[in-house]
């Protein structure tokens, strides 16, 4: 076929891991392909909590950068990672089919749990659920790739870290030692991987759409909106959660104080596909009507 697609990511294992899955997709397909890998922000500053890094897409930025500058073709992404607005002249070209949306508690022993204890996320939504259900126990900021986070949890004096299962599970490092944690709300899209092309590459943006998983695409696309009316980021306790079961979508959304004391949540079962986008858009309206509006001031005014 025609040119090398370079195809930018982050230099974590994890990262690798995705891009490799998208280049040996491509590779099946009959295209060339080319990994470039680049380091973010996000991965160089680990020193402080991302929401005090004061930067949208802080993972994400890099990867812009180089596909606008023509030194990347494609940047494959964690989607929970991306935000809701793309940089002009950049769109989604697939969503690889999506893997396990859990989050999950690695545990040194779990005693703790009815008592006093002190967990590690560098996640405002994780700590808020977490402080919900453990208003006792103190959570600290933890940042870094997974393999160094996971090191960080065994050289603490921590009682536990929680984690996304997806990626544990693709780099197989997932410990023995795990609860699902099935009451956690994931964040929007994840567990899905995306692909970003250049608008105005034609010949990458069809090759990468062959990889597009439709289910995926519509319940990340409905998680998605629903963060965007509620104008959230990685800098808001956000989660949301939409499932296909026969043709039916079931959703699920939740916005919580930094501190975790105050909870709005909305569910909702039967849900057409046709429909799905503006009923995500309707229940970020509920969410706000019914206190998120004066929730996410506070939360703003709060990280400031």
């Amino acid at each position: 076929m025609g040119k090398v697609i370079k195809i930018g990511t982050r230099d974590s294992q994890l990262a690798l891991w995705q891009a490799e899955t998208v280049q040996n997709k491509l590779i099946s397909l009959g295209y060339k392909t080319e990994i470039i890998p680049v380091k973010s922000t996000g991965d160089v500053v680990l020193d402080k909590p991302l929401y005090e890094l004061g930067i949208t897409g802080i993972f994400t930025k890099t990867l812009d950068v180089a596909m606008l500058n023509g030194s990347v073709d494609i940047a494959v992404h964690s989607m929970k990672d991306v935000p809701t607005l793309l940089p002009t002249g950049i769109i989604q070209s697939a969503v690889l089919e999506r893997a396990n949306t859990s989050d999950i508690l690695v545990y040194k022993e779990l005693d703790f749990l009815n008592s006093d204890g002190v967990i590690a996320t560098g996640s405002l939504r994780r700590k808020a659920q977490w402080l919900h259900r453990y208003p006792s126990h103190k959570v600290v900021d933890l940042r870094g790739n997974v393999n160094l986070r996971l090191k960080k949890l065994e050289e603490s004096s921590w009682n536990g870290a929680i984690f996304a299962k997806a990626g544990l599970e693709r780099i197989k490092v997932l410990p023995e030692d795990y609860m699902e944690l099935d009451w956690m709300v994931p964040a929007p899209a994840q567990g899905a991987v995306v692909v970003h092309t250049m608008e105005n590459d034609n010949y990458t943006s069809e090759a990468v759409s062959k990889l597009n998983d439709g289910e995926t695409d519509t319940c990340t696309q409905i998680e998605r909106s629903f963060l965007r009316k509620l104008e959230g980021g990685c800098t808001a306790p956000i989660g949301a959660l939409a499932t296909i079961n026969g043709g039916d979508i079931s959703f699920e959304g939740v916005l919580f104080s930094l501190d975790g004391t105050q909870k709005i949540s909305i569910k909702h079962k039967g849900i057409k596909v046709s429909e799905a986008i503006t009923f995500a858009e309707k229940c970020a309206n509920e969410i706000l009507s019914n206190g998120g509006k004066d929730l996410m001031k506070e939360i703003k005014s709060e990280l400031k």
